[in-house]
């Protein structure tokens, strides 16, 4: 196992860049020298870190996760985490698999057979795991073919099915399996989720995310916690933070103004929760960030 982590390090080593693209799709590398903190909306997604660690935050629940060890992601979600004892001389390095409900379902449909479970209706939308040997060895194959471009084209897509096997076999194949059924309950939560994602600004009422994901009011409050350990209220207050933050670092003197972009009509509201949220006011936080940004901004697995 050790063997295939070195190797999997060294690769990541090689290829990886600040915008954790490759040039295979779906596949992205991630090379961290810093323990600072950061903020993300994170899309669904396979993360196996190869060296050093990570502590992720949820709402108020923590998951950490090492070397050797995967997280996973099952629908968007607003985190916050730090790569644990990151340096220059010893980086966090990781890779990442975008996941694609279209491919998790061609695999269910495949495997006709199987008796697969369809899961618990309340499945939280986050986890870790340990990466045992056939994943890990998958995970290898995958990064090698970053070497061998032409080879990529027809062999990438084969192992992402090996990967998304070994996952949907595991201990946390009911997870990845609802991303794959069209009507599960995580299918259902997720429209709602894309609503609040692409209308953060806008109110709501919690009847109409509802009716959305076709659930009645009580049903879609409880699945959207366990899903995402937050209210929808809550979820959204947490996009709506995530986005001023990115906004102050080009605008820092426009707190108001960004306060009124994001849906706050209360400038004291607005930097109540946002000192709450990130530990400083929005324009002594903006002012820290503008002064800690890199020339080429780089972005952090999960």
């Amino acid at each position: 196992m050790e063997r295939v982590l070195a190797e999997i390090r060294r690769l990541i080593t090689t290829h990886a860049r600040p915008d954790m693209g490759t040039s295979i799709d779906g596949l992205l590398l991630s090379k961290v020298d810093s323990a600072a903190p950061g903020h993300s909306l994170t899309e669904p997604l396979l993360v196996v870190l190869a060296q050093g660690g990570k502590l992720l935050m949820l709402g108020d629940r923590a998951h950490e996760y090492r070397a050797g060890q995967y997280l996973l992601v099952t629908a968007t979600l607003p985190v916050t985490g730090h790569f644990i004892g990151a340096s220059a001389r010893t980086p966090a390095l990781g890779m990442g698999l975008v996941l694609r409900p279209a491919a998790i379902a061609a695999l269910l449909l495949a495997a006709p057979a199987r008796q697969w479970s369809r899961g618990a209706a309340d499945l939280p939308a986050i986890a870790t795991g340990t990466a045992g040997p056939e994943l890990l060895d998958a995970v290898s194959r995958l990064l090698r073919l970053l070497d061998y471009p032409a080879d990529a084209t027809v062999l990438a897509p084969l192992i992402e099915q090996e990967i998304l096997w070994r996952l949907l076999t595991g201990p946390n194949g009911d997870m990845l399996r609802q991303i794959g059924l069209a009507d599960s309950g995580l299918a259902h939560v997720s429209r709602a989720i894309g609503w609040i994602r692409d209308n953060f600004a806008e109110p709501f009422r919690v009847g109409d995310l509802a009716r959305l994901a076709g659930m009645s009011p009580s049903a879609f409050h409880r699945h959207f916690r366990a899903i995402t350990t937050m209210s929808p209220l809550q979820f959204q207050k947490h996009l709506r933070l995530q986005e001023a933050r990115s906004l102050l670092v080009a605008r820092p003197g426009d707190v108001a103004g960004v306060g009124h972009l994001v849906g706050y009509d209360s400038p004291a509201q607005f930097n109540r929760e946002y000192r709450r949220q990130f530990g400083a006011p929005p324009g002594q936080d903006a002012a820290r960030l503008r002064a800690d940004a890199d020339p080429i901004e780089a972005r952090y697995l999960p």
